[in-house]
């Protein structure tokens, strides 16, 4: 197994601390660095991390074949930590790739064996290569790479170029010339009756139009000292041509011809309906500068410019809305099926269709960098990764081959020395094994179905991160939830707010604004709005100590009633954090408290070395997130679980209303991964379904990782295995029912094709079977699994 190593370079202080880090910032990097640790640990593919805490830097060691930089920086991200090391991408289409795995195992170790190359992932049969570069790659990297396809014969493009008609249709128009030669050939011999010279040319044109691109990839592959299916073909057709079968040859080829343009095209299908989100993306942008609208390409948008986006038309960048109301149809980008209301402070995405009101819009993202380019980006990525199953059969293809082709051999040469046949009987037959036996459909029938699931989970707001999450979904028994965000809206408020000593409602609820405006935790947030929808001026708070899961401290720093001095230290946190830093609470408090609890609230205790209030919060659960739960067990899974930090009477009472079967509540992120290993212990393959930013830890450890009602985040486009772009816990079933049966049509495919080459080299054996209907079953069978994969396209929800 080829290693590499680099290091990744982590901050001194989580990213979202916005003021320079208190002098204690090293024990709270540490546990962030920590914990990072040990999310990556469960990883497949992560072999050791070293972290010098001091030097702020983590080194990884890792097997690029199975995990990516890319997934590094954006486990890192989600802990709230900046890693460096960062890789861009490039994606490439390989025209002449064809279904090819030999060339695919050999393209792979030579590219990631060129300085600057750290991940290297390639498709043959989705034609899709993509290489991931470090940042510290020379520039000409790139083109080192484009130069080392083009020494191999090898002409790659971007995926974003638009695909010239010649390329798109040249397979159809070889095979037509082939079928043309082939027909003029067999009327002049026939029919006519020319000389051999004329027909016998036309043989020979029939069979260059027909086996040409067939014999240069295999000559590539035996140059590569590696046998493949193109190999068997034209050694066939050559065979049939030299014991004088010039139109079984010349039939072989046409017919082996039109399956690779039939294949071409339907997984092409494939490939358009992702290309059909490019063509969402406007070409001009209609801003306003210097006083006044112009159009402009979208590529020289600049941050910070000013759209204006009238009724009707697609927005061309993402942005916030700083006027105008309407509904926005972002179905290209969510998948909801109903626009949205929009107004000023609402985010709205690129390719998205405005409705009846006229807005104006404030770029935050470049074209390049919008949430649609990430979407076509990421789907492309994960068209070029190969799931589990498709790997086994690609790797399977060259030892079969060399099995196939070592058993014609002995067909052709033992009959006629040991059993009476003739050279020629046996020859004939010898050829027609390496036809009928050759594994196209097997090798082909994975791919069609799994970016065909790929494709249609993009389209409605589903993102697989490769084929290998579509496979692992479709293996799921268990479902964790997360609670905030994920089964609940995720917009906690402010409910009640309770002085214990000698404060006011407005001073108590001030000074816990003051330290959590510090804080990026949705319960924080909650705090901090309640404060200033009551238009509260907030002191200025120092020196944020956070304890995940549990609660944080800061020091106030303004006089105030309550404060005599600088530096009055005010501790937020759960009843049993606050009890553990020395907080008195008496009887009377804990009644309050569990009572607040009992309303299914969540409690947060403030308080220096006396209990000073209490401050409930209340979230509600979201209105689908019944039948979101009802609709998983619909689809097979056998226990939903909700795993939460929060009260477990709170939890309980949420819990209820979604209808999970298990609550696990008072939870710090680690237990999270601990209570995610002990079900995958007890039930073998766990989905953990978060909001994408506070539960790494449980998503790397759980089979799948799903990050869901994140709009477009960056964290979660990088970072989860399968992203829900909507709000919306509805997709979740619909994803697990397309996972389930992307993989159902496998399991028909393989065993059809399976079928078909048992069944044909029976029927060779018994003599009832022609070379032209070897072909004729070879190749239609592959046609069929490609088409049987493609029905997943149209795959559609089904209705609860």
């Amino acid at each position: 197994m080829a290693l590499k190593t680099h290091t990744l370079t982590l901050p001194v202080h989580p990213v979202h601390l916005e003021t320079k880090p208190s002098p204690d910032w090293r024990g709270q990097w540490r546990y962030e660095a920590d914990m990072f640790t040990r999310t990556l640990g469960p990883r497949q593919g992560v072999l050791k991390i070293q972290l010098n805490h001091d030097a702020g830097t983590a080194t990884i060691d890792y097997d690029p074949t199975r995990f990516s930089l890319d997934q590094l920086k954006g486990l890192g991200r989600e802990m709230g930590l900046v890693v460096g090391g960062a890789v861009y991408h490039t994606i490439l289409d390989l025209p002449q790739c064809g279904r090819r795995a030999a060339m695919a195992h050999e393209l792979e170790r030579r590219l990631k064996e060129m300085p600057g190359v750290a991940h290297v992932g390639l498709n043959p049969q989705g034609r899709l290569l993509t290489v991931e570069y470090l940042t510290t790659a020379t520039p000409s990297a790139q083109a080192d790479v484009l130069s080392k396809l083009r020494e191999w014969g090898l002409f790659a493009r971007s995926t974003l170029q638009p695909v010239e008609w010649w390329s798109q249709n040249r397979l159809a128009v070889y095979t037509l010339l082939t079928a043309l030669a082939l027909t003029a050939g067999w009327l002049t011999e026939h029919i006519f009756q020319t000389s051999p010279w004329v027909w016998g040319s036309l043989y020979v044109l029939a069979f260059l139009f027909g086996g040409g691109f067939a014999t240069w990839n295999a000559l590539h592959a035996l140059r590569r000292r590696q046998i493949d299916v193109d190999l068997l073909m034209v050694a066939a057709a050559l065979g049939a041509a030299v014991i004088g079968d010039w139109v079984e040859g010349g039939v072989l080829l046409f017919l082996f011809a039109l399956s690779n343009a039939l294949e071409h095209y339907a997984m092409g299908r494939t490939r358009q309906a992702i290309r059909a989100l490019m063509d969402l993306r406007p070409v001009t942008a209609r801003v306003r500068r210097a006083g006044r609208e112009t159009m402009i390409p979208v590529e020289e948008l600049n941050l910070e410019d000013v759209l204006e986006v009238h009724p009707g038309e697609r927005l061309p960048a993402d942005g916030e809305i700083i006027a105008g109301e309407s509904a926005v149809d972002q179905s290209p980008i969510t998948g909801e099926s109903i626009p949205v209301p929009r107004g000023p402070g609402d985010p709205v995405f690129a390719g998205s269709i405005n409705g009846g009101g006229a807005l104006e819009v404030r770029v935050t993202k470049r074209a390049a960098d919008s949430t649609l380019a990430r979407i076509i980006q990421l789907v492309e990525e994960a068209q070029s990764e190969r799931a589990p199953t498709q790997r086994r059969l690609d790797d399977l293809e060259q030892r079969y081959a060399v099995g196939v082709i070592s058993f014609a051999t002995l067909v052709a040469l033992v009959p006629p020395l040991f059993l009476g046949w003739t050279w020629s009987a046996a020859f004939y037959k010898s050829m027609m094994l390496l036809v009928v036996a050759s594994p196209c459909a097997l090798v082909i029938s994975t791919p069609a179905s799994i970016l065909s699931a790929i494709a249609a989970g993009a389209r409605r707001g589903v993102l697989f991160k490769g084929g290998a999450h579509v496979e692992s979904l479709a293996s799921v028994r268990v479902v964790a939830f997360d609670k905030t965000g994920t089964l609940t809206a995720g917009k906690p408020r402010v409910t009640d707010v309770c002085p214990t000593a000698n404060f006011s409602e407005t001073e108590l609820l001030t000074l816990a604004a003051a330290v959590e405006s510090r804080s990026e935790h949705p319960l924080a947030r909650a705090v901090v709005a309640a404060a200033r929808e009551r238009g509260l001026q907030l002191p200025e708070a120092a020196d944020l100590q956070a304890v995940p899961g549990k609660g944080v401290s800061a020091r106030i720093m303004s006089r105030s009633e309550h404060v005599e001095e600088p530096g009055f230290t005010l501790k937020i946190g759960t009843l049993e954090h606050l009890q553990e830093q020395g907080v008195t609470v008496t009887a009377e408090h804990l009644q309050l408290v569990e009572k607040l609890w009992t309303e299914g609230k969540t409690v947060m205790l403030i308080g220096n070395d006396e209990l000073l209030g209490v401050i409930a919060v209340a979230d509600t659960v979201r209105p689908e997130a019944r039948a979101a739960v009802a609709a998983l067990k619909a689809a097979g899974v056998i226990k939903v679980v909700m795993l939460t930090g929060d009260n477990r009477r709170a939890a309980q009472a949420i819990g209820a209303a979604a209808g999970v079967d298990e609550v696990r509540a008072e939870l710090l992120p680690e237990d999270k991964v601990e209570a995610v290993k002990s079900l995958l212990r007890d039930y073998g393959s766990v989905a953990m379904v978060g909001d994408g930013v506070n539960d790494a830890p449980a998503l790397a450890s759980a089979t799948v990782g799903i990050a869901m009602g994140t709009g477009g985040t960056d964290v979660a486009l990088e970072t989860a295995d399968v992203v829900l772009m909507a709000s919306d816990l509805s997709q979740l079933p619909y994803a697990l029912r397309l996972s389930r049966r992307a993989m159902s049509i496998v399991r028909q495919n393989l065993t059809f094709a399976m079928a078909v080459i048992i069944l044909l080299i029976s029927s060779a054996f018994l003599n009832i079977l022609s070379l032209p209907l070897g072909v004729v079953g070879h190749e239609g069978s592959t046609v069929l699994v490609v088409l049987n994969g493609l029905r997943l396209l149209g795959y559609k929800p089904k209705k609860s």
